[in-house]
């Protein structure tokens, strides 16, 4: 029977394979395209649709 070891008492070495086994992956999507614009920052491209006056 295999005995359980806590993950601060592992070694640097087995942390890592621990936390590389559970890691996944985007696949196909990119997450750079999922990020959301900040609704604070000036975007010129959203204010040239709007008149002003």
């Amino acid at each position: 029977m295999k005995k359980y070891v806590s993950l601060d008492k592992r070694s640097k070495k087995a942390q890592k394979e621990y936390y590389s086994e559970r890691r996944v992956t985007w696949g196909e999507l990119n997450p750079v395209t999922r990020s959301v614009p900040s609704g604070k920052s000036y975007n010129r491209k959203k204010d040239k649709g709007k008149i002003c006056g």
